[in-house]
């Protein structure tokens, strides 16, 4: 009785809310839940990387299944056999993480990590893309930022919270120039904080950036670079001729006349200008902003996100949130553009958050506004504790009804005599 009880709350809590206060995993053939894949890592030959599994360690620490004493396999799945490697060697796990000192293009590839124990298994999954220098896969490896004439960038080097700097310089390199940034050139460096500083940005700022560093790791350097595809949108001051509209401006320098073909802007179809994500405290969370634009333009087309105006690498939530597994699909006459965002846990600092989508190209800049806010788990928890105290009070009472129900009296069965009136 209790259990249906019990089920019953499950019930309505699902039907009510239409899912349980905690998403259930999916679960594989082999008995292991299954997490969502992590962002894809995109990486060049011959550089330090580091692989980490942020979604599968936030599913374990929010459902608390793994103490700090676990231990963790990371297999590379090579179709019909997983390679395992130990700690030591060009390839070393290190608890979650799995260290490639240095990458070479044979490691692309998925790799699994997988928590067991003697009642539980759960399992995650990332896939690495390394790409040879020069390779024309190269711009998959780009870092998309947009900045509008005028404004001031600061743009720190991404991605490096997981290794120790042997030093805190970071160079900046433009284009394929051989000299690094200086001062007097297209701004300035911060050298205490690696970031790279443009006090007023204008149209020939676009490009491409390339941070290197040294990072020390077993006591030996590896070389660590990341590079970032700026394009900047709107005329310098010299040309303006009208004020660009905040949420879709246009490229003057791109309107032409005659026969020259018209480039058409890109248009967010979702989400929706002031959409409101919901999540419950500590869960994970993905946001998906799915772009519209014409296909001979999906490659030149940026889409990011970016929180309280800076990218995500740049923002607060750098470590507890990732942007990536762009896709492009065709629809009908045009591209759609996929762009995942994922916050591992929600946090009460998040419900403060702007979160934007934005994407550009030649013909112009189209941006949402959406927000973040935390489920009333108050609330939901005093429904499910009514429900479930209103369901075991019927159980109680239909029990107590059956034991002290009253028994029936039998029926005595009386035989009338006959008088014999000579008696």
């Amino acid at each position: 009785m209790v259990r249906l009880a019990l089920m019953l709350t499950v019930v309505i809590i699902e039907h009510v809310y239409g899912r349980s206060p905690l998403p259930t995993l999916p679960l594989k053939a082999d008995g292991c839940y299954l997490v969502s894949p992590e962002v894809d890592i995109f990486r060049v030959e011959g550089e330090a990387v580091i692989l980490s599994f942020p979604m599968f360690k936030g599913a374990l620490k929010v459902r608390n299944i793994a103490p700090p004493a676990a231990t963790y396999l990371i297999t590379k799945d090579n179709g019909t056999e997983r390679e395992a490697y130990e700690g030591a060697g060009r390839v070393q796990q290190h608890d979650t993480q799995l260290w490639f000192l240095p990458a070479q293009a044979s490691d692309s590839g998925e790799y699994i990590c997988t928590y067991r124990n003697e009642t539980y298994c759960v399992t995650g999954s990332i896939r690495l893309h390394v790409y040879e220098s020069g390779s024309p896969d190269m711009r998959k490896v780009h870092y998309p930022i947009s900045a509008t004439v005028g404004e001031k960038l600061m743009y720190r080097c991404p991605s490096l919270s997981h290794f120790n700097k042997t030093d805190r310089l970071i160079e900046w390199y433009k284009d394929s120039s051989p000299t690094a940034l200086q001062l007097s050139r297209v701004g300035s460096l911060s050298r205490d904080s690696g970031k790279l500083i443009i006090p007023a940005v204008r149209r020939s700022h676009a490009g491409l950036y390339t941070c290197q560093l040294r990072v020390l790791i077993n006591n030996q350097q590896y070389k660590v670079s990341r590079t970032i595809r700026l394009q900047v949108e709107g005329p310098d001051p010299a040309v303006t001729t009208t004020v660009p509209d905040i949420s879709m401006t246009y490229d003057p320098e791109l309107i032409s006349s005659g026969d020259a073909p018209i480039v058409y802007p890109p248009v967010i179809i979702s989400p929706l200008n002031g959409t409101i994500f919901e999540s419950a405290h500590g869960s994970g969370l993905e946001l998906l902003c799915k772009v519209l634009t014409e296909c001979q333009m999906a490659d030149s087309t940026v889409v990011t996100w970016l929180v309280n105006g800076q990218t995500v690498e740049s923002s607060y939530l750098d470590g507890r949130a990732l942007q990536g597994g762009r896709r492009v699909t065709k629809v009908s006459e045009s591209c759609q553009i996929e762009l995942r965002l994922i916050v591992v846990a929600m946090t009460e600092e998040d419900v403060k958050a702007e979160l934007k989508c934005v994407t550009q190209n030649q013909g112009g800049r189209h941006e949402v506004v959406a927000q973040l806010q935390l489920e009333d788990s108050t609330f939901t928890w005093l429904v499910v504790a009514a429900v479930a105290v209103s369901c075991f009070l019927t159980v109680v009472s239909i029990f107590l009804c059956i034991l002290f129900k009253p028994k029936r009296k039998k029926k005595m069965d009386y035989i009338l005599a006959r008088q014999n009136s000579t008696f």
